[in-house]
C-alpha cells in the first residue's frame, strides 16, 4: 500500500495582473456611464436656462 499516489487538482491562486485589468475595464465602464448621466443633466440645465433667457418659460407662478 506504499505509495499510492492520487491525482488531485490543483488550483491556481488568483492572477494579480488578470484583477487589476478587470478593475481598470470595470472602472472605465463605471466611468463612462456616469459621465453619460452628468452631460445628459448639463445638457437639461443649458437648455432650461437658454428658454429661461429668451422668455419662452417662466419660474414665477402666475396669479389667478
Amino acid at each position: 500500500m506504499a505509495g499510492s499516489r492520487v491525482a488531485h487538482a490543483t488550483l491556481k491562486g488568483p492572477s494579480v495582473v488578470k484583477e487589476i485589468v478587470i478593475g481598470i475595464v470595470l472602472g472605465c465602464a463605471a466611468g463612462s456611464v456616469w459621465k453619460m448621466h452628468h452631460w445628459n443633466e448639463q445638457r437639461k440645465v443649458r437648455t432650461f436656462y437658454d428658454l429661461l433667457d429668451k422668455g419662452e418659460i417662466t419660474v414665477v407662478a402666475a396669479e389667478e
